[in-house]
């Protein structure tokens, strides 16, 4: 298991276009990722949960993942925060 907590820099922290790139980006991997914002912790997979945190510019979240291509995950999702939701990473789990 991999833990990893991040500053969302993004002006419109994990809600519309940032969300849905973030989802995007885990949904491509086995592992099971959850996100978490102080005690509340959703399926980083699911669009509707993520944005239910009401993650805003300046937050911290905390990314836990579990399984198979948790490294790969884990990297890819990390890339996807440091660009400010600018930089796609393509599917990483095959390679």
């Amino acid at each position: 298991m991999l833990e990893a907590r991040f500053t969302i820099e993004h002006q419109a922290g994990l809600q519309a276009r940032p969300a849905a790139l973030f989802v995007q980006v885990a949904s491509r991997f086995v592992s099971r990722i959850w996100v978490a914002k102080g005690l509340k912790k959703v399926n980083a997979k699911s669009i509707m949960g993520v944005m239910s945190l009401g993650v805003r510019q300046g937050d911290e979240v905390t990314i836990i993942i579990e399984g198979e291509d948790e490294s790969k995950a884990m990297s890819a999702i990390q890339r996807l925060i440091a660009s400010n939701f600018s930089d796609v990473p393509h599917n990483n789990a095959s390679s």
